[in-house]
């Protein structure tokens, strides 16, 4: 599969989640999980990093939304807001299993040509995809290495040093396939189908 292919199919199942319920979303985790398992370890991760802002929507929701309480006591968040707290943290946790399954699928080098494919019209438009391709690829390569304590200083000087780093970006585009067409074509129709189902 071409990688802007799977960018793409990332960001519609990201879209998709926001329309699924649960049936659809243990579907669809399934889907990520059998076609990529090795995403498992890395989602875990991404979940037990986001565990206080999982805690804290959830501790929202439940409080904020109206409805009647929770077996009539004051305190208690509402049945409406625990439906809705549940639904939406359950969402996030899959939109991590997603962003695992791209992670996976897709390398830094892949990641990077799969955005160049998806711009690239946009370049006829005026939009200096060079740029933002460089910058993105800066900063995922800052992200691969533990930053020394206040290194944000340092970024932040007035000479900050730029010895470190890749002094070029080369990237590699495989073959568009008809495939590759056919199933972008399948996975919209997928995606306008969770919306209107």
């Amino acid at each position: 599969m071409h990688p802007s292919t799977t960018l793409v199919a990332w960001f519609i199942a990201v879209l998709s989640v926001q329309f699924l319920g649960y049936a659809g979303l243990g579907l669809l985790s399934l889907v990520i999980f059998l076609s990529s398992p090795s995403a498992c370890r890395p989602w875990l991760a991404y979940v037990h990093r986001a565990r206080w802002l999982l805690l804290i929507l959830w501790v929202v929701l439940a409080y904020n939304t109206p409805g009647d309480a929770f077996r009539d006591l004051s305190w208690a968040p509402t049945y409406e807001g625990l439906a809705a707290a549940n639904l939406h943290a359950v969402r996030l946790v899959i939109m991590l299993a997603c962003l695992a399954w791209l992670f996976e699928r897709l390398g830094h080098a892949a990641l990077l040509g799969a955005l160049w494919g998806v711009l690239l019209p946009l370049r006829k438009l005026g939009l200096d995809i060079e740029r933002l391709l460089v910058r993105l690829s800066l900063v995922l390569e800052n992200l691969k290495s533990p930053q020394k304590r206040g290194a944000w200083k340092q970024m932040l000087a007035v000479q900050p040093d730029f010895t470190q780093g890749l002094s070029t970006l080369q990237l590699a585009q495989p073959v568009w396939r008809r495939l590759d067409a056919m199933a972008i074509f399948l996975i919209g129709l997928l995606f306008v189908g969770v919306i209107f189902l």
